[in-house]
């Protein structure tokens, strides 16, 4: 994957969670004072993987096609652990 091509891609998937936790914050406000305790606690999770990711595309946005390349396993790793922080707390939220 290029670096446009991932940024792009991280670009969408952070849009794609910033609309899950907006659905989640207005289901949360239909739940008991702990329920909702237990969803702000995941969703801060989420909140925090979400801004590591933002802060991974404000990088990459701003590097030349040689750092890209120089640092693109360590970005894709980087990025595959971060989906799977979010994907793991929203795991916890909905079921």
């Amino acid at each position: 994957m290029d670096r446009n091509q991932f940024v792009e891609t991280l670009k969408a998937k952070i849009d794609e969670w910033n609309a899950e936790i907006d659905k989640l914050e207005a289901r949360m406000r239909q739940e008991s004072a702990e329920q909702r305790a237990e969803y702000e606690k995941r969703m801060e999770e989420m909140r925090a993987q979400r801004d590591r990711a933002a802060e991974e595309l404000r990088q990459h946005r701003d590097e030349s096609e040689a750092e890209w390349e120089k640092r693109r396993v360590e970005a894709e790793r980087a990025w595959d652990d971060i989906r799977e922080g979010f994907r793991r707390a929203w795991e916890r939220v909905t079921t």
